[in-house]
């Protein structure tokens, strides 16, 4: 089964006021200049994917400047039995944890037609009967506080609870830190994978990550106290200490596991689809590298990490931090048993970061029953050929292909796949987008006009301020 979005709407995201924007199943290619908002919209499909961006730490640069929130919303709907991807064909059903092996139900209700404007189906002189489903889903992004969610307009959600309802798979210039860059970046692809993967990978990570920032806040009060001044340390501070270290191992224990659970089902078909794309005989691979090392040896591995805290209390006091936890993680990835972030060459490294999404591309289809929808940013002018056409062979049998260009020689020659692609002008996306703007306002001014005649015409003026209707 495939999920394609049909239409995408932006209200204050990023440098985009206002946008909407039809979306049909296949290859679609969104050409603009650097600066006009074509990543960001690729990018808005990530966020409600995922949960974040791979380009940000936080929600507040996905608001436009003088806004308090963004709203993106989607109409997604069902586009029938999906061929199956090289990547899907490697992954090893047999390697698939009790995390993911949940099915993924989908309760939406049906779309209301005249819920709003946005719902309207564009293939209205299709026959019910021929006609998917459309789902409209909402998600407002908060330049602080929580990040809420809504499916037909029904109750309001915490966004992490329709995580994995649209999954996406983006390629992108950055991919290459995937490898060399630092263990954030790693910790990123594998947080993004999880809110995918697994129901509840995302208060998981939420719940570790609160617990990290109040036992980091109690670490550096306690760093506070003068030097050699132990009375300066009270009991209650010390107690709450060894409160927040218990439920930090705790949470970290799951998250670190959780990780791992996704990484053994990834190393498989990670290995097979390297060895494709490169055709060599050196082999890659991945191993998850916990900071909490005690999860690797022990199934009940509390007594031991609480130990390994009381070793490094004196350090964590000193720097007023946690000096280890599921924030301070890392993926290994080695080729021929050597680390690829300081041996691998620049094409091993591109090959290796496409083989990994390629992995989990295949994985989330196997996993959850839906394709994802795959999103090619800007990836064809940092490839050479060679890796050009790999990429094309993965995406063009996928439902839903989304691909950003800056120029028309970037846009990529489909001619030898049978394929042809539709061409969105972001330039003249934004044209439209101002029109709808001024539209808008002039509708506003008109309505306001009318109510004035209307109010003039029945003698019932508006009553000065400060005085009472009825003693005037």
């Amino acid at each position: 089964m495939g999920v394609i979005i049909t239409r995408l709407a932006l209200d204050h995201f990023r440098s985009w006021d206002h946008c909407v924007v039809d979306l049909d199943p296949g290859v679609t290619i969104i050409q603009g200049a650097n600066g006009q908002g074509k990543t960001n919209l690729v990018e808005a499909i990530e966020v409600l994917s995922t949960g974040s961006s791979h380009r940000v730490s936080s929600s507040l640069p996905l608001v436009e400047r003088g806004q308090d929130t963004a709203t993106i919303r989607v109409n997604i709907a069902d586009n029938g039995d999906e061929p199956r991807s090289s990547a899907e064909h490697h992954a090893n059903p047999e390697s698939h944890s009790d995390y993911m092996s949940a099915e993924f139900h989908d309760d939406n209700g049906k779309l209301n037609e005249k819920q709003d404007s946005f719902s309207v189906d564009r293939s209205s002189t299709q026959s019910a009967q021929s006609s998917p489903a459309v789902t409209t889903i909402e998600v407002t992004i908060r330049a602080r506080g929580t990040n809420r969610a809504r499916i037909d307009g029904g109750r309001s959600l915490y966004l992490r609870e329709i995580l994995g309802r649209v999954p996406s798979m983006s390629f992108t210039p950055e991919d290459q830190w995937l490898i060399s860059g630092d263990p954030a970046a790693r910790r990123g692809f594998l947080d993004q994978a999880g809110a995918m993967l697994i129901p509840g990978y995302a208060d998981v990570h939420q719940r570790c990550t609160k617990i990290a920032k109040q036992r980091a806040a109690l670490l550096k009060h306690l760093a506070a106290a003068p030097s050699g001044e132990t009375t300066g340390i009270n009991e209650s501070s010390l107690n709450g200490l060894e409160i927040w270290t218990g439920q930090f191992i705790e949470a970290g224990i799951e998250l670190t596991r959780m990780r791992m659970h996704i990484l053994d089902a990834l190393a498989g078909p990670f290995a097979a689809i390297y060895d494709e794309l490169a055709g060599s005989a050196q082999h890659a691979a991945v191993a998850y590298v916990p900071s909490f090392e005690e999860v690797l040896a022990s199934p009940s591995p509390h007594q031991s990490i609480s130990q390994h805290f009381q070793r490094i209390y004196p350090g964590e006091v000193a720097r007023g931090r946690n000096l280890i936890g599921p924030h301070r993680d890392d993926m290994a990835v080695t080729l021929d048993g050597i680390p690829a972030k300081e041996f691998a060459s620049n094409g091993e490294m591109w090959t290796m970061a496409l083989a990994l999404k390629m992995a989990l591309f295949g994985l989330i289809t196997q996993t959850s029953g839906t394709t994802p929808i795959v999103i090619l940013d800007d990836v064809f002018a940092q490839l050479d050929e060679t890796r050009r056409r790999q990429i094309l062979d993965f995406a063009v049998k996928q439902n839903q292909v989304l691909i950003t260009a800056a120029a028309a020689g970037d846009i990529p020659d489909l001619s030898a796949y049978g394929t042809d692609a539709r061409i969105i002008d972001v330039a003249a996306l934004r044209r439209t987008a101002a029109r709808q703007e001024s539209d808008r306002l002039l509708d506003d001014d008109t309505i306001a006009r009318i109510k004035a005649a209307r109010e003039h015409h029945t003698g019932m003026q508006p009553a000065a301020d400060g005085v009472d209707e009825a003693s005037a």
